[in-house]
C-alpha cells in the first residue's frame, strides 16, 4: 500500500474529479489515473462510480477511505513531528556520584532556566562504569572526576574539589597535622574501590608505600558523612560534601601532613558524535561555565 495513493483517494472524494485531485495535490491528471489503477487492482474490485460530470466513491471506495483516515492523520502528524525531531530528542547524562551530589543539579536548574524545552535523562553511577556508559554510546556526555581519560573525547573542564579528612569533634585524633602512615592505623570510612575519589586517595597513599584498610566501605558518601558523626572513624571526601556538616559542627577536618588530594570535574562527549541541538545548548553551557572557572 502507497500512502501516496491513500492521498489521492482522499483528494478525489474531496473534490469529486480527477481534475480537481491532481490540482490540489499539484501532480498530473494522468498520475491520478494510474493511482487509482493500482488501487483499484489491488482492491479486486471498482473504487468509484464514473459519473457525467465527474466520480464517486462506490461502497467499497468509501469503505477504503474510511480505513485510510487513521493512516493519513498519523502520517500528517508524523510529517509535523519530524520538523521538530531533533529538538524533542532527549540529552541522555550520566554523571560520576560525587559529581550528581552537588555540581551536576545545579548546571541542569541553570539549563532548565535558559532553555525550558529541553529533554533531559540522567543516570548517576561510579566514576569508571560512567566512562564505560559512555563509550559503549549509552549516553551522550559524561561527568567524570580525575584525570581525563584516554580515549577520542571532547573534554570541558568544570572546575575541581579538594580531598578531606573529617570525623567527629570528639572523636580521638590529634589536632596537629598526622601523617598518611598514622592516618591509616585510624578507622576509616571510604569510599568503593574505583571511584574517582577512592582512586585519589589510594593514589596518594600509594606513594608512600601504604594501603588503606577501611572499616567502613560505601557508594553513598552520605552514609560515611552520617558514621563519621557517629564517632565511627575517619572519612575522606569532598570538601563540598561535607561542608553542612562542618557548619553545625557535627564534623571536624583533620589536619593531613603533605597530603594534598584535589580532582578535576570533567564534562567528556565523543568527538565525533553528532551534536543536536539540545545537546548544543549543553555544551555552549559547560563552556561558557569554563571560561568563568578559568578566570
Amino acid at each position: 500500500m502507497v500512502i501516496r495513493h491513500l492521498e489521492i483517494l482522499e483528494a478525489i472524494a474531496e473534490t469529486g474529479t480527477f481534475t480537481g485531485a491532481a490540482k490540489k495535490l499539484y501532480i498530473t491528471q494522468s498520475a491520478v489515473s494510474h493511482a487509482v489503477a493500482e488501487l483499484e487492482k489491488q482492491a479486486g474490485t471498482a473504487l468509484f462510480e464514473r459519473l457525467p460530470k465527474g466520480v464517486a466513491l462506490t461502497r467499497c471506495g468509501a469503505s477504503l477511505l474510511e480505513e485510510s483516515r487513521g493512516i493519513l492523520t498519523a502520517c500528517r502528524n508524523l510529517d509535523r513531528r519530524m520538523l521538530h525531531l531533533e529538538e524533542n530528542t532527549p540529552v541522555n547524562i550520566v554523571s560520576s556520584i560525587t559529581i550528581a551530589s552537588f555540581l551536576l543539579p545545579e548546571i541542569l536548574r541553570e539549563l532548565r532556566t535558559s532553555s525550558p524545552q529541553i529533554r533531559l535523562s540522567v543516570r548517576v553511577a561510579s566514576a569508571n562504569a560512567a566512562i564505560d556508559i559512555l563509550q559503549r554510546g549509552n549516553a551522550d556526555i559524561a561527568f567524570w572526576e580525575g584525570a581525563a581519560p584516554k580515549g577520542n573525547f571532547e573534554t570541558i573542564l568544570l572546575g575541581s574539589y579538594n580531598l578531606c579528612a573529617a570525623c567527629a569533634p570528639n572523636f580521638d585524633v590529634s589536632l596537629k597535622a598526622i601523617s598518611p602512615d598514622r592516618l591509616c592505623r585510624y578507622p576509616l570510612l571510604l569510599r568503593e574501590q574505583g571511584s574517582a575519589i577512592r582512586d585519589t586517595l589510594d593514589n596518594t597513599l600509594a606513594l608512600a608505600n601504604l594501603k588503606a584498610e577501611p572499616v567502613w566501605e560505601s557508594v553513598n558518601s552520605l552514609a560515611l558523612i552520617k558514621a563519621a558523626e557517629a564517632g565511627l572513624g575517619i572519612t575522606i571526601l569532598p570538601e563540598k560534601l561535607l561542608s553542612d556538616s562542618l557548619l553545625l559542627k557535627k564534623l571536624r577536618l583533620v589536619n593531613l601532613d603533605n597530603m594534598k588530594m584535589e580532582n578535576q570535574m570533567l564534562a567528556l562527549f565523543h568527538r565525533d558524535k553528532y551534536i543536536t541541538k539540545p545537546f548544543r545548548l549543553l555544551i555552549d553551557q559547560l563552556k561558557n561555565r569554563n571560561k568563568i572557572y578559568s578566570l
